[in-house]
This record gives structure tokens, C-alpha cells and sequence, in this order.
């Protein structure tokens, strides 16, 4: 397994995680926790367009 590949497999999860979180403030949580949920599901989001990029780079 390579750099790349590490790199493809924690996007995946990464963005796994992210619409999980966001479904779990959507829809399960419907106080000030659901807002806290939906925006660390923003953030893994945004992590895992950083390691897309990063492809081929490092």
C-alpha cells in the first residue's frame, strides 16, 4: 500500500464520517447539539478535500 492509497482509503472514511455526523444533527438531535454535530461534519468535510488534494503531492 502506498501514500496515495493511504491517503484514498482516510478520504473515504473521512467523508463517511463527515455525512454520518451531519445526518446525526439533522436528524437526531435537534437542540444546540445538532448544530455542534452538523459542524464537526463540515469540518471533516473540509479535512478530507485537504488529503484529496494531497494526493500525488506527498
Amino acid at each position: 500500500m502506498n501514500k496515495n492509497t493511504v491517503l484514498s482509503y482516510a478520504t473515504i472514511i473521512m467523508i463517511i464520517v463527515g455525512l454520518l455526523l451531519i445526518g446525526l444533527g439533522a436528524f437526531r438531535y435537534d437542540h444546540v447539539a445538532g448544530w455542534g454535530f452538523a459542524s464537526v461534519g463540515i469540518g471533516f468535510f473540509a479535512i478530507a478535500w485537504v488529503f484529496n488534494a494531497l494526493k500525488g503531492r506527498v
